[in-house]
């Protein structure tokens, strides 16, 4: 068969079974593999690179076409490797060295080496020799054709076994023989005569359909990709000017905001965490002096003293590096919900967004009221995401009917709410909170019915908090016989030690929408069994029974975990977390995702540091730019395999260009030079073609007819290992394998209820992995800190998420005896972990946790502990004004100095966190009060409560009792509750106001040289007082008296410190009255 090659060789590989056409006609330079291909560049979609003339040719074994961009990100971030062939991309000379690439021969023209202009784009051209030999050799000759090439010929299209019939005589087409046909080469023929072709053998196991880059099938699974990538990504072709590049704009994106990132950095500006981490390290030096002064200047006669207040000072030393260094990196984070619409969501199409289970979790109906879990129930099912993608799972450990009930009005009232908020675009979408907020609601609405829909919408609200509150009055007075359902059943749950396992689909079946007959969420209600003997773990057992019921059920792949009386206060919070998630580059090591935690109802001066803002905005944003925040436990958006144990996915390492023949250690005396001086520093502004091109997606990826697998790349494991690790179910077991979610197909509905309370039976985890490696982790009241330690052991990271709305509110303790019990518990589940095997200090190495991370976690475990020195380190200032004696001797200039410089950097440290954390000083000032109020109180017990129950066994309980109340806004803020946690602060208040008082008599009694020794010892007293201030106030509380049981404690310790008092006598001298003549003469 004749054919015109057109002056072009017709080039191949044989390990490669892959053949490419080559322009011989001007000194055998490559031709534009725009107009080689009929294809742009075949990553990201743009034009291929033409300079001086010349195309950009970046793998020269296959000429597979790439832009320069796409090229330069593929060496310095990617694969370094062609999409194509797989060949390892080599430098061309323009180009900056990476790690991997041979040394050459010659000589870098590094005067001329980003001059793309100067002598032909020669960074660009390739001699002949060299090409011959990338390519293996050449087969045929070429010759010039009639007609210039630089007039823009024609390019011969690559087919299969025969000439297309549509070709015209002056688009001759290069003929690729079957593999049947016999030969050593291919060889190009002038038209018009019919000598045979004879190719040259290739490898018989590879299919020059699948791997030959212009063949009709690689155009027609190119063609096909593009259309999917067009609809996929909404690809935005730009149409720029000639092949020459004269018209070619580089300020034109290469992608649509479609493919750009979903999410990004923002760390914190240099001029503020700069000298941040001076301050620190100036800190550090002045620490060093200061140990260095204490230890070599005792105080002969206050040894003890000055012992333990040395002792003191370490331990909180060394607390402070715990705490400080994990903020070494802080960091802010912004998302781009825009792009995530473009991405996954398409006009006319299903939405591509992820599935969430969402899971609410409470236990006693009569502490968490029904009606604030009906509002965060309401607020999940109005939330701004697809409704066929969201599930809520309510879990009610409790049992109470009294829950289920009002589950069911909350179905009932949802279908009205759910429609009315999503037509009017409401914030925020529980109602409670949004009919009470004080501020303008016509704000932003023009809909004209929005007033007349919004009083009849508040008028349903309210009848519906009647019928709520109707339930609640009925279950204050419990049957003897029990509950019994409306068909006259007993419930189930009246004895809640001992009752099967409840599951109850209120919303999300055929036949259930709302008002307008749209789709609703799923909203499921779920009381796992329990039965006597059988340890149920609380909080994390139940959160673990809906792990699974939930994938029986829905299996989404990511999972929202809210508390009961935490709403979803910005609607869009789900797609906050997807930006993360979903990101296609760095979404898969991404864990859970967790958000700050915002609170309503607190007093506007924060008494007693409820809202917690220094750990959210200070110590969360310095973990995030480590390996993540720690889980907190709620507001927070799991990846489901994360929570299986899984390990994190790990890159790919790049094959390294050592030969196999000798031993690696031979390979590092003689191997190929590395570059010594390390990576070269990267630009701090990149280009917009190089952030675009970060969101690239790989071509292997181009397969016909084949969708993308949906099941972990993992080894294979046997179904009883699985069994061994996830319990005895089935269908449970087969969608653990399924990493994108979704339930295993040919399963019947009857199948998955019995499964579904298979799952949440009492028996179900017995000789698994759950608790241990599998779900929430047991051996803790804090199982947040636990699980979120175990993921990051695993190698997975998370996400501290800040949106400018918050995304989650809930309701806080505001009165001084709630708070200090919650603060117990939390530091209960520290001490619990310190003492377990689970511990940060010895736990977890060899894994994926880095070390400031590690850091972090022991501080978290570590900081009960303090309570001992703290509590200590208050009673010295009192002791010290009792005895007369102090804990330092006489200050001398040299000391005076390393004093002031110590206080002037922990308050420039406290200053500059502030500064880049976004933080209030007031903020900041209780934060730091109630430090020491929960350290001498709650810590302290929390400390004794767990060496006993680890140790011997013993449980105890803190139980509080009102005392009384007042009314108004904040009334529960006054309320007075005594328990036992107000003893040892109540102590050392009183002591130091006693020592106080005692130190200034014994000044005015002893003159004037006593006053300069009391300043020191009335500071560190009056620090104290200053930081027990919100503890005082909230003894006394709104009241015109001081409580009773105040008065009697006072009372008790002042006789006993009276008594104290009376046997040291400091006002007498330690030898013994001073006897001095007056000068009288009284016998006269």
């Amino acid at each position: 068969m004749a054919m015109n090659t057109g002056g072009r060789l017709v080039a191949g590989s044989h390990n490669r079974n892959e053949f490419v056409l080559i322009n011989a006609d001007e000194i055998g330079r490559i031709k534009a593999v725009h107009e080689l291909s009929g294809q742009t560049c075949q990553i990201c979609g743009d034009e291929v690179e033409i300079i001086n003339e010349e195309p950009f040719v970046a793998c020269n074994e296959c000429a597979f076409p790439v832009c320069r961009t796409c090229y330069e990100y593929e060496r310095k971030e990617g694969s370094q490797a062609c999409p194509h062939c797989k060949t390892r991309y080599k430098r061309i000379k323009g180009f900056a060295r990476v790690e991997g690439d041979e040394d050459e021969d010659d000589v870098d023209d590094l005067e001329n080496e980003f001059d793309y202009v100067k002598n032909g784009a020669s960074g660009f051209t390739q001699n002949p020799g060299g090409l011959a030999s990338a390519y293996g050799g050449f087969a045929g000759s070429a010759t010039t054709s009639g007609h210039d090439s630089s007039q823009g010929l024609d390019i011969p299209l690559l087919t299969y076994g025969e000439e297309d019939v549509e070709n015209a005589h002056n688009q001759n087409a290069i003929i690729v023989p079957p593999f049947g046909s016999n030969g050593n080469g291919i060889h190009p023929t002038p038209p018009g005569t019919t000598v045979p072709l004879h190719p040259r053998p290739m490898v018989p196991e590879k299919d020059l359909a699948v791997y030959g880059y212009g063949s009709v099938a690689w155009k027609d699974r190119m063609e096909d990709w593009k259309r999917r990538q067009n609809e996929k990504l909404q690809v935005v072709k730009h149409h720029g000017g000639d092949l020459d590049g004269s018209e070619y704009d580089a300020d034109l994106p290469m992608m649509d905001e479609g493919r750009q990132p979903l999410s990004r950095k923002l760390p914190i500006a240099s001029s503020k965490i700069n000298p941040y981490r001076m301050i620190i390290l100036l800190r550090l030096a002045v620490l060093g002096l200061f140990f260095h002064y204490r230890i070599l200047h005792p105080v002969p006669d206050a040894y003890g003293l000055w012992l333990t207040s040395v002792i003191c000072e370490i331990w909180f030393a060394v607390s402070w590096l715990l705490d400080q260094f994990p903020k070494w990196y802080p960091i802010e984070r912004e998302t781009y919900l825009d792009r995530l619409s473009l991405r996954y969501e398409k006009e006319g199409k299903p939405s591509e967004l992820a599935d969430i289970d969402v899971f609410v979790s409470t236990v006693d109906p009569m502490k968490e009221p029904p009606l604030i879990t009906a509002n965060t129930v309401l607020s999940i099912l109005a939330v701004d995401y697809p409704v066929d993608k969201v599930s809520c799972y309510v879990s009610d450990d409790g049992a109470a009917m009294l829950t289920f009930e009002a589950l069911s009005e909350t179905s009932e009232f949802a279908r009205k709410w759910v429609p009315f908020c999503k037509k009017f675009n409401l914030e925020p979408r529980a109602p409670e909170w949004y009919f009470s907020q004080k501020m303008d609601y016509l704000k932003n609405k023009v809909h004209p019915a929005f007033v007349r829909e919004r009083r009849a919408m508040k008028r349903e609200y309210e009848e519906f908090k009647v019928r709520i509150n109707r339930l609640v009055a009925m279950a204050e007075k419990v049957p003897e016989e029990g509950w019994t359902m409306q068909d006259g059943t007993p419930w189930p749950g009246n004895n809640v030690r001992d009752h099967p396992g409840m599951i109850q689909v209120f919303l999300g079946h055929e036949g259930v929408r709302d008002v307008e007959g749209n789709e609703l969420p799923r909203l499921v209600y779920v009381s796992r069994e329990k039965r006597p003997g059988f340890e149920h773990h609380k909080k994390a057992g139940a959160m673990n029974s809906l792990i699974r019921v939930s994938a029986v059920l829905s299996n989404a792949p990511y999972l929202l975990n809210v508390d009961c009386d935490h709403y979803i206060n910005n609607s869009k919070a789900m797609r906050e977390a997807m930006c993360f998630m979903m990101d296609p580059t760095s979404g898969k090591k991404v864990c859970y995702v967790q958000f700050p935690q915002r609170f309503d109802g607190i007093d506007r001066h924060d008494r007693y540091s409820n809202r917690n803002v220094v750990f959210f905005d200070i110590n969360m944003k310095g973990l995030d730019g480590l390996q993540g925040p720690i889980y907190v436990g709620t507001g927070c958006v799991f990846r489901r395999q994360a929570l299986y144990g899984y390990d994190a996915p790990t890159k790919k390492k790049a094959p390294s260009k050592t030969c196999n023949c000798w031993p690696k250690w031979c390979c590092l005396c003689c191997g190929p030079r590395k570059n010594r001086k390390g990576k070269a520093k990267k630009d701090k502004k990149k280009s917009k073609h190089k952030e675009a091109s970060k969101q690239v997606h790989a071509l292997e990826t181009i397969e016909e007819g084949i969708e993308e697998i949906s099941t972990v790349d993992r080894p294979p494991v046997s179904q009883e290992k699985l069994e061994k690790k996830f319990g005895q179910s089935p269908v449970f077991v087969a969608s653990t394998l399924l990493e994108n979610g979704g339930n295993p197909r040919s399963v019947s509905s009857t199948l998955l209820l019995k499964e579904s309370i298979h799952v949440i039976s009492c028996g179900y985890e017995d000789k698994t992995e759950w608790g241990k490696e599998v779900g929430w982790i047991y051996g803790s009241v804090t199982e947040d800190i636990l699980t979120g330690f175990k993921m990051h052991c695993h190698g997975w990271r998370s996400v501290y998420c800040m949106p400018k709305r918050p995304a989650f509110k809930g309701s806080a303790p505001i009165n001084l005896s709630d708070r200090l019990h919650q603060v117990l518990r939390w530091a209960l589940g520290s001490v619990e972990i310190f003492l377990s095997k689970h511990c940060p200090i010895w736990y977890g190495y060899g894994g994926g946790l880095k070390w400031l991370e590690r850091f972090s976690y022991i501080n978290s475990v570590v900081y009960p502990w303090t309570s001992i020195p703290l509590l200590v380190y208050c009673t010295l200032p009192a002791i010290c004004l009792l005895t007369g004696k102090f804990i330092v001797p006489e200050i001398s200039n040299y000391a005076s100095i390393i004093f002031m410089a110590l206080f002037i950097t922990i308050a420039v440290t406290g200053v500059l966190e502030m500064q880049w954390g976004g933080v209030g000083i007031d903020d900041w000032w209780r934060n730091e009060q109630f430090w020491v109020i929960g350290g001498v109180s709650s810590h302290l017990f929390a400390l004794f409560q767990g060496l006993l129950k680890v140790l011997a066994g013993v449980s105890t309980n803190f139980t509080v009792t009102s005392k009384g109340g007042d009314d108004g806004a904040f009334s529960e803020l006054y309320l007075f509750k005594w328990t036992s946690l107000l003893i040892p602060p109540t102590t050392l208040l009183i002591i130091n106001i006693v020592g106080v008082v005692v130190g200034i008599a014994d000044a005015i009694n002893n003159g004037y040289d006593s006053w300069g020794p009391l300043f020191g010892r009335l500071f560190f007293a009056i620090w104290v007082i200053m930081h027990l201030y919100p503890f005082l106030k909230g003894l006394s509380g709104k009241q015109e008296r001081v409580p009773t049981v105040i008065v009697i404690w006072s009372v008790l310790l002042a006789s006993i410190l009276t008594l104290v008092w009376v046997r040291i006598n400091p006002f007498v001298s330690r030898d013994g009255p001073v006897l001095e003549i007056c000068g009288l003469n009284c016998d006269d």
